[in-house]
């Protein structure tokens, strides 16, 4: 017998037919953004320019197997905080031309816009992460879309000194590299960006050197985990690889990521302290793991 679907005559089984698939259907045109989903691992990288935050987090993600998978399906995402400087007016683009303006200064972050990135991606939100143009000082039109992630790592040079960026954190990792080390590094980068060895000089000591030290350095005692000589640590390396692994196989507890109330102050244990539990000793906040080589 043919039914009309449009008329008001329907048996109580063909109502409940009918409910079912207007659900299924409008279940089905949710947009992927207002789709639940389960708050990320949100891991900080701080160090200082050069120190190898970069190449830090890359090797997690290698070792984890997640480089190569595409960006739609990957349980680990990268975000660099690089991507959040503010668009600079004609006269501060000038002056960076010019290697005079500052970079390594908390102001020089589109801070606001950083916080409703971050937020966004704790909200399990799918995110357009500006890119920014180190030739010619300039945000660029296109944008980098992350995709929701188990583990977010989110590096630069001040993500601990934003009081309210800082606590989204659940784990927080300092790269400490010799500081002679970094410059080299930043002479051979910058170079290879087009700018002449005097420039970068002048730059370093103008202002990244002092700006390491009265914003960055301090917050290093905000660190979980501390990885002196980056990615050249092996051991603190496969630790941390082995610790997001844990996350990723669902081996660590809702309430320990905080995915109950959303804050990063709730993750309840580092490594160290997990590890100091294990083997009976009393807990303490932050590990070295090596000991550091800064001369100072």
């Amino acid at each position: 017998m043919f039914v009309d679907v449009v008329g008001t005559t329907q048996t109580p089984i063909l109502s409940f037919v009918l409910s079912w698939f207007t659900l299924m259907d409008c279940q089905g045109a949710l947009d992927d953004a207002e789709r639940p989903r389960h708050r990320p691992f949100l891991i900080g990288v701080s160090g200082g320019t050069a120190s190898g935050k970069s190449t830090v987090c890359a090797k997690i993600m290698e070792l984890l197997g997640q480089n190569k998978v595409d960006h739609r399906q990957r349980k680990v995402a990268i975000i660099s905080q690089d991507s959040f400087y503010k668009v600079l007016t004609p006269e501060q683009k000038a002056k960076a031309l010019k290697g005079q303006y500052n970079f390594d200064h908390p102001e020089a972050f589109d801070n606001e816009l950083m916080c409703k990135t971050l937020k966004d991606i704790v909200e399990g939100k799918v995110v357009d992460v500006p890119t920014y143009d180190f030739v010619s000082h300039s945000r660029l039109e296109e944008r980098i879309t992350v995709y929701p992630a188990d583990v977010v790592l989110f590096e630069g040079i001040l993500v601990f000194y934003p009081l309210q960026v800082r606590e989204m954190f659940h784990m927080k990792l300092f790269v400490d590299t010799d500081s002679d080390v970094r410059l080299s590094r930043r002479v051979l980068r910058d170079m290879s960006r087009g700018r002449d060895l005097e420039q970068i000089l002048s730059q370093y000591t103008t202002f990244v050197k002092p700006a390491f030290e009265e914003f960055c350095l301090p917050t290093k005692k905000y660190a979980d985990v501390i990885i002196p000589r980056g990615v050249d640590n092996m051991v603190a390396i496969n630790l941390i690889v082995q610790h997001i692994q844990d996350i990723l196989n669902g081996e660590i507890c809702k309430w320990q990521r905080g995915s109950i109330n959303g804050h990063g102050r709730s993750f309840k244990r580092t490594i160290s302290e997990q590890t100091d539990l294990q083997n009976g000793a009393s807990s303490t906040k932050r590990v070295l793991l090596e000991p550091s080589t800064r001369p100072h």
